[in-house]
């Protein structure tokens, strides 16, 4: 099987807490930002997980035709460009879910001209711990949710400004062959913390891949 090569942590479906509806979503592996704090520290390592954008697409091909929509995260999407713009334009020719790709990169610094017409919304900008957790979709309110393209506009401008409650939710599942278990969405601030202590407490171990640096260290 041909394609561009992807270096890959993950895939999932349905995923209901990373843009509105059931989604298809993807992470890559390897990001060169690594935010203080960030809850996904086993996806900065990079080279690791080597695949296609081809293998990709078929993995998640059962899927396409029941999912609203597809999010990209990682990891840094835009640590592997080529890959990024392969997959997003294998996902437009054959799907008319939206695409929502996040990205650790200040919005100024993206060449989204590139893109063009290729993603529908992008939440840029790098995850703050000492920002604010308010805003839908985003870790820290620091973070910009741009809308792309028309159907970008209908599906996330709603969420541009909107509010998230006191409970906020996850989504739980188990993730490879030994039973880890997987969150995907964007938890508060602590919430891993009061998880594994909560489990702690009833004689369980748990160990999370949060970055767990103090704010003033690099």
């Amino acid at each position: 099987m041909t394609g561009t090569p992807l270096f890959l942590s993950r895939v999932h479906y349905p995923v209901t807490t990373l843009g509105p509806g059931r989604r298809v979503c993807i992470w890559f592996q390897g990001c060169s930002i690594r935010c203080p704090g960030c809850v996904s520290l086993d996806t900065w390592a990079p080279w690791r997980n080597g695949t296609t954008t081809d293998r990709v697409m078929s993995a998640i091909a059962p899927w396409l035709g029941e999912a609203e929509g597809v999010t990209i995260s990682g990891g840094e999407p835009f640590d592997q460009p080529a890959a990024l713009k392969a997959l997003v334009t294998d996902l437009r020719a054959c799907s008319s879910a939206d695409i929502l790709v996040y990205s650790g990169y200040a919005l100024e610094a993206l060449d989204l001209a590139a893109f063009s017409g290729l993603i529908d919304a992008l939440i840029a900008d790098p995850y703050r711990w000492d920002q604010p957790q308010t805003l839908a979709l985003r870790g820290s309110d620091n973070q910009r949710l741009t809308c792309l393209t028309p159907l970008g506009e209908a599906r996330f401008a709603p969420l541009q400004t909107r509010t998230v409650s006191d409970g906020k939710t996850l989504d739980i599942m188990f993730d490879g062959p030994n039973g880890d278990i997987f969150l995907a969405g964007i938890p508060r601030r602590g919430d891993l913390k009061r998880l594994t202590a909560l489990l702690e407490s009833q004689g369980h171990s748990m160990h999370t891949t949060e970055d767990t640096r103090e704010a003033n260290e690099p």
